[in-house]
């Protein structure tokens, strides 16, 4: 069920009178968001948990994300990415602009993510993989919810070449969880997800069907003036498709959003986002040509004075404290971001 916006209660974020506007303009942290910039500081964010993950303690959770969206809000301009897009085309790009996204397509973006944007008066833009919509489940989380929901102490894949793995812990099943993942992730898109199913088939762990949103979900964050972006169909890695297979997927999933909302969908993220790794510069050819109106990338670093609006960077936070926060988002802000 989703929650509305007027029920959500913001925790306590900073001290009275306390904000990031004073580390802005004084002092080392001047290069957060400088005002000379012609980009604007794109966050990324996938997941948004009601409450912290025992496995990822280090995901973002409400809470985490309200005190992030206020930390941001009382430091700088936050503006829609196409909006931010516009300005940079134009030139015109307010000082301090920063911009806040989501891959994927996750239930909680809508249950949990767009209550606190709203609240605050924020809006985000939505990277959607349309094959995923109702009830669909991305090959990762089948092998996150493998692990978190296998009983006993040991995961023995040894069978499907996987190798075994301790679930003694937390920490353990998170370390397997990431194993599994890296040994996974590069696989030809179909052997990858014929893994995972005959993992889950084999430990006859049931995995939920409720982790990504639905139709009316995807409509219920575009009439409440969020951006729905593309992010291909089945979210593959687009290096390791032929160039078809891969113009396909970004070309089916753009136009399956724009038939789900009933508008144009401009911007698209790539999968995985790696440049030259999870795509290369014939893909940003396709994107342009596609006839989007800009892209984001997964670099991390800044665009610098003259930005490749099809291979935007964007930063990941994660800092539950407000000084880290602010002080990776500068260090991130130094060096130049690297393009496919």
């Amino acid at each position: 069920m989703n929650m509305p916006a007027s029920s959500f209660s913001p925790p306590a974020v900073l001290p009275a009178g306390a904000g990031l506007s004073p580390l802005v303009g004084k002092g080392p942290l001047r290069a957060l968001l400088p005002g000379g910039s012609r980009a604007p500081a794109i966050m990324i964010y996938h997941r948004v948990r009601p409450e912290r993950d025992a496995l990822f303690p280090d995901e973002i959770d409400r809470a985490g994300f309200a005190r992030h969206i206020a930390w941001l809000k009382s430091s700088c301009r936050i503006m829609p990415l196409a909006d931010a897009v516009r300005h940079m085309r134009a030139g015109t790009l307010p000082p301090r602009t920063a911009c806040i996204t989501f891959d994927d397509g996750y239930a909680d973006n809508a249950e949990i993510a767009l209550p606190v944007l709203q609240h605050y008066g924020v809006s985000a833009t939505f990277f959607v993989a349309s094959g995923f919509l109702n009830g669909g489940r991305m090959w990762n989380d089948s092998v996150i919810e493998l692990v978190r929901r296998m009983p006993g102490d040991t995961l023995d894949a040894g069978a499907f070449g996987l190798g075994v793995h301790s679930l003694a812990t937390p920490a353990l099943r998170a370390q397997a969880i990431i194993a599994l993942l890296n040994k996974l992730k590069y696989l030809p898109l179909e052997e990858r997800q014929q893994q995972v199913d005959r993992l889950a088939a084999h430990f006859s762990v049931a995995l939920p069907g409720d982790l990504m949103m639905s139709d009316v979900q995807v409509r219920q964050l575009h009439r409440s003036g969020m951006t729905i972006g593309a992010h291909t169909v089945q979210h593959p890695i687009l290096s390791r498709l032929s160039p078809s297979e891969a113009r396909a997927e970004i070309a089916d999933g753009k136009q399956a959003l724009e038939r789900l909302i009933d508008a144009p969908v401009s911007l698209f993220a790539y999968p995985n986002g790696r440049p030259g790794t999870d795509y290369e510069a014939a893909h940003v050819q396709m994107v342009r040509e596609l006839e989007f109106e800009a892209a984001v990338s997964t670099s991390v670093g800044t665009a610098g004075a003259y930005p490749d609006l099809y291979q935007l960077p964007r930063f990941t936070p994660w800092d539950r404290n407000h000084w880290r926060f602010a002080l990776r988002l500068a260090a991130n802000l130094t060096r130049p971001a690297i393009l496919a």
